[in-house]
């Protein structure tokens, strides 16, 4: 049997790929819960400082599965707030609290909650040919694992509510331009750019990397004095760390940093994050 989710141990950052390319990696309970330990992994290993999710063939994730976990049966409706609750919004959870970079690259089609779990990640590519769908409305249902909260602070709350109303595809090149995503680049490109870009991250400063996605979760909920009050406090911890001082040596010096291994510890995965 096929693993639904393959990791490839590189230095210094892990690659994550949704392995179910029959089915455009549409998630069930095994490669959610598959995923959910590739991402316990990473966050435990002291050697993975960034970390890159992407898709196993033509699509990236065509959402959850519509199989018979799913469907009404003989002793009633499924119980989808226990899967979402137990499998995607864990995902969504774990995605955001690691204290390292998250890059993806969709390589397909992303729907569903297949494009809230790369919405999710810091930094998104996408090909050429690959578009995002919120496309829960298609089967009677309302977009969940984030996306009614990532896409209004991405888009705004006017193409957020259209896309999730009328379950239109947004082509990569659209979704660039909306700043729904970082960058589009050519489909036989993708995958060299995104590793390029996982492996540049890996090699950074990555204590403060960490410090940065602290200040960019709070910011949602903060006014504008508790966000400054914030950033003073994250850029006191940045100033006493090791990143900046060999940051500040290497400018003095004229030559590349060598930002040190961080010394946080894995995250804990309970309660809600940003």
């Amino acid at each position: 049997m096929t693993d639904p989710i393959r990791i490839d141990r590189r230095d210094g950052w892990h690659r994550i790929t949704l392995n179910r390319p029959d089915k455009l990696n549409a998630a069930n309970e095994a490669m959610l819960a598959a995923l959910l330990a590739a991402l316990d992994d990473a966050a435990a290993d002291p050697a993975c400082r960034a970390l890159l999710l992407t898709g196993e063939g033509r699509g990236f994730c065509a959402g959850q599965e519509l199989g018979p976990a799913v469907l009404p049966g003989p002793d009633g409706p499924p119980d989808l707030e226990r899967l979402a609750s137990s499998y995607h919004h864990e995902v969504i959870r774990r995605l955001r609290a690691l204290p390292i970079p998250v890059v993806c690259a969709v390589n397909g089609v992303a729907a569903g909650a297949g494009a809230s779990f790369a919405l999710a990640c810091d930094i998104v590519l996408a090909a050429r040919s690959a578009s995002f769908v919120i496309a829960f409305a298609r089967i009677g249902l309302v977009p969940d694992s984030g996306a009614s909260f990532f896409l209004p602070r991405l888009i705004g709350e006017a193409r957020a509510r259209a896309l999730a109303l009328l379950a239109d595809p947004v082509p990569a090149a659209q979704a660039e331009l909306w700043g729904l995503i970082w960058r589009v680049v050519d489909d036989a490109a993708l995958a060299a750019e995104a590793e390029a870009l996982t492996a540049k991250l890996a090699a950074g400063p990555t204590a403060a990397y960490a410090l940065i996605k602290q200040a960019f979760a709070a910011s949602p909920s903060n006014d504008l004095a508790a966000q400054l009050d914030l950033e003073a406090r994250l850029q006191g911890a940045a100033g006493r760390g090791a990143d900046f001082a060999e940051g500040v040596r290497a400018f003095l010096d004229k030559r590349p940093p060598v930002f040190p291994p961080p010394v946080f510890p894995p995250p804990v995965f309970t309660g809600r994050t940003g």
